[in-house]
């Protein structure tokens, strides 16, 4: 309990560090910063979305804040025809976006990057109830702190991945200091379930580290089916 309570005052104190500098930063004066509630959509046809996630060697790190699991395979997310290489995923607890109000307990970002370079977040939304089967394999394999290497085969990002691939998408931002906006977000329509045993484990990996809804400020939020 104590180390967790240092966790959390260390992530207060990155954004007590934000909020007081001289100068408003992008986390006080941005238009288009993540997470937000994603009321009113736009349908739209496409694009699509393929998943060429496969299981290569990952590095699983407990950074304090969450943990992260990095890839240096060829994991690619497409976007119609456009090809975004996966970096890794890691966890918020709560969800963070929420759903016509509906607030999520966890959420699993995965982070891309385009061949530009920009950053392309996909979430994956969790509601309570039974166990995750896919996340029972991995919760073995997190650090308590550090890091931890596992081979290929281990870890398959696809395995945490819903069946239905509808998804909203809107731009965005990070989600801590610095806030830089820029991001493609999209979130995924169906959420996945996790019991209430599995959410305790992670709460002894990480403290609450997700930000509060952020307003739309006239965005629009694309809704695929």
């Amino acid at each position: 309990m104590a180390a967790q309570a240092l966790k959390a005052a260390a992530l207060a104190t990155l954004w007590a560090a934000a909020a007081a500098t001289a100068a408003p930063t992008l986390c006080e004066r941005g238009l288009r910063q993540s997470p937000i509630d994603i009321t009113a959509t736009r349908p739209a046809s496409g694009p699509a979305l393929r998943f060429g996630y496969t299981g290569g060697p990952a590095r699983i790190v407990n950074d304090g804040h969450t943990v992260r699991v990095h890839f240096a395979g060829a994991s690619r997310l497409f976007v119609g025809d456009e090809a975004m290489k996966l970096g890794q995923f890691h966890f918020h607890r709560p969800g963070g976006d929420e759903i016509g109000g509906e607030a999520f307990p966890l959420a699993m970002h995965y982070l891309h990057k385009t061949r530009s370079g920009q950053l392309v977040a996909l979430v994956v939304l969790f509601r309570l109830g039974a166990e995750n089967k896919a996340l029972a394999a991995l919760l073995p394999l997190f650090p308590a702190q550090g890091e931890r290497r596992v081979p290929s085969g281990v870890v398959d990002p696809a395995a945490l991945l819903p069946t239905d691939k509808g998804y909203y998408a809107y731009d965005g931002s990070l989600t801590a200091p610095p806030c830089t906006e820029g991001v493609r977000w999209i979130v995924l329509r169906q959420a996945l379930e996790i019991s209430p045993a599995q959410m305790a484990a992670l709460a002894r990996l990480f403290p609450v580290n997700a930000r509060a809804v952020q307003p739309l400020n006239g965005r629009i939020v694309i809704a695929v089916p």
